[in-house]
């Protein structure tokens, strides 16, 4: 029940001070409108072209398949900190979990997702 009540207190604090900074910027930010301040970049280099281009779909597919592979790093990382810990039960999920990350990268292979041209 401790545990609860700590869980409790810092989810609370946690959002107030979430709002709090919300709230902070808000109040200190300068309210100035300039043209420079409503351009489309703020990095001070002029503008040479339309920003609404056509990208090719392989670098889309690029991203999502470093997202998904790094999200995967991301579920690893626990079960490798407590490796030596685990039953059989935790292993066979990873495994699992492994099993179908690999076929959906040999499915990308074969669909030829990662070729470049």
């Amino acid at each position: 029940m401790k545990e609860l009540v700590f869980l409790l207190v810092f989810i609370v604090l946690s959002t107030a001070f979430a709002f709090a900074a919300l709230i902070a910027s808000f109040i200190c930010s300068p309210k100035a409108e300039s043209d420079e301040k409503c351009a489309t970049y703020e990095c001070g280099m002029k503008l040479f072209s339309d920003a609404r281009i056509q990208f090719d779909m392989k670098f889309f597919n690029y991203a999502i398949l470093f997202l998904i592979f790094d999200v995967e790093t991301i579920f690893l990382f626990p079960f490798a900190v407590n490796f030596s810990q685990l039953k059989l039960f935790a292993l066979i999920e990873v495994a699992v979990f492994i099993a179908l990350l690999a076929f959906a990268l040999l499915f990308a292979i074969k669909k030829d997702v990662l070729r470049w041209q």
